[in-house]
């Protein structure tokens, strides 16, 4: 029997468009009965979220005299600088990406329309060397995947979350979505606290299965078991937990048959994508997009993951497959968006509960860390820049919150939010019931999104 902690058990019964994993097959309800007009201020957010902790002292890397300092620290998790892809800045090239992301390399030199912003992490408030060691405001139970993992996702750092970040960001635009057919918020990727909202839930599927339900064909007889399971979901017991989990249900029912419906109107997309799973739910999110007009929806965020990234052991070929999966993928997405004419109204971003120590750990692993470098892809980005403070690559350093390089983050999450909330459309003034440690630091806006 599977056991739930209390956290799991909060999740679900707040998550209530959870109840749309079970609408993942074929719906044959009748079709969408009026398009509407094309949306002339749509914008979507796609989040990324690499599981596990990824370490991104690999994935950007100083290139100029501070590589010295990465390699005696790295050691054995040093990646050679022949190696490394140059990154391209007024002429200079000072960083490197992983060698595996050469996708990525063309967006930040070519395009410019990748960003990177630096040792980005979760902070109650400006923390230093002396703060962190004298354990003053900080977030609760760092180093912890679960924790983490749920403080990157709802900006909550002390206790157990019940709504997300993103999921708040869609209630504080619900204007521009009062006729849509459809939530604002679809999971490719379970459940997330991440896409919960004090009013918004999110609609989950699985990548590359049509929603609706499962076990039902177009025969009659088909068809009158699938009319008695919606009576049975209309059916007042009288107990309100049943009530409850049928109107969750039926809600659920209702918005897969509205986005199948949708996607049988849409031409197929002519861009290739990659066959893995991140490719794939890329892919989802990009079909959804195309069927936009048809759902009425002028704002969307996506919740895509992928997981592998708590590279204990063997990081060096792990992190081969993993970053060129991210890259390829991202890469792949924004040539969708491209093709769907949505470049500069999609915005890819990734996030992580943490980065891993600079100093390896045995066996070729790194441990858990705190600040990490994320990335920022999408026509509306300001690339081609490295935004916030890079860390001084040094164990023991002003940076490290010990002596193994875990570096203290210099950009809090809660910045780096709320600059992608800022262009989504929230306004100044409801930015601080989103994010409640924004007014701890000095700036709101990092700039990355024009």
């Amino acid at each position: 029997m599977t056991r739930h902690t209390r956290r799991d058990l909060l999740r679900l019964a707040c998550c209530s468009a959870a109840g749309a994993s079970l609408v993942s097959g074929l719906s044959k309800l009748g079709l969408v009965s009026a398009l509407a007009q094309g949306t002339t201020d749509y914008k979507a957010l796609v989040c990324i979220f690499m599981f596990g902790g990824n370490d991104s002292n690999n994935m950007v890397v100083p290139t100029d005299s501070r590589y010295t300092q990465y390699l005696q620290a790295r050691s054995v998790l040093a990646l050679p600088q022949s190696q490394l892809l140059p990154l391209q800045v007024n002429g200079q090239s000072i960083y490197g990406l992983h060698p595996n992301m050469p996708e990525m390399q063309g967006y930040f030199n070519s395009q410019k329309s990748l960003a990177i912003v630096a040792n980005v992490g979760t902070l109650v408030q400006p923390t230093t060397q002396a703060t962190y060691r004298a354990f003053q405001n900080l977030p609760e139970n760092l180093f912890s995947h679960s924790d983490q993992q749920d403080q990157w996702q709802s900006a909550q750092l002390a206790g157990t979350p019940v709504s997300g970040w993103a999921g708040k960001v869609a209630d504080n635009v619900q204007t521009f979505n009062a006729s849509a057919l459809f939530p604002p918020i679809l999971s490719i990727s379970g459940s997330p606290v991440f896409c919960t909202g004090i009013n918004t839930r999110p609609f989950s599927m699985d990548p590359g299965h049509p929603p609706g339900l499962d076990g039902f064909d177009a025969s009659a007889a088909s068809q009158a078991r699938y009319a008695a399971t919606q009576q049975l979901l209309t059916f007042d017991s009288g107990l309100s937990m049943v009530q409850a989990a049928n109107t969750v249900t039926g809600q659920a029912v209702k918005f897969a048959t509205v986005l199948s419906d949708a996607l049988k109107s849409i031409p197929a997309l002519q861009t290739k994508f990659p066959g893995d799973y991140l490719g794939q739910q890329l892919q989802q999110v990009a079909q959804v997009i195309s069927a936009r007009s048809a759902l009425a929806v002028q704002r969307q965020i996506f919740f895509c993951a992928v997981g592998g990234f708590d590279t204990h052991a063997d990081q060096l070929p792990q992190q081969v497959q993993l970053l060129s999966s991210v890259s390829k993928g991202m890469s792949a997405f924004y040539q969708a968006t491209q093709e769907l004419g949505v470049a500069n109204q999609a915005t890819t971003f990734t996030l992580s509960e943490f980065s891993r120590t600079l100093e390896p750990g045995s066996n070729g692993g790194s441990d858990h860390a705190w600040g990490a470098h994320q990335l920022i892809l999408g026509g509306a980005v300001q690339g081609n820049a490295l935004y916030g403070t890079f860390p001084t690559l040094a164990l023991g350093g002003p940076n490290d919150a010990d002596q193994n390089g875990r570096w203290i983050p210099t950009t809090a999450l809660d910045q780096y939010a709320a600059t992608l909330a800022t262009w989504f459309g929230v306004s100044a003034a409801n930015l601080p019931s989103i994010f409640p440690n924004l007014t701890n630091f000095t700036t709101s806006n990092l700039g990355f999104l024009g």
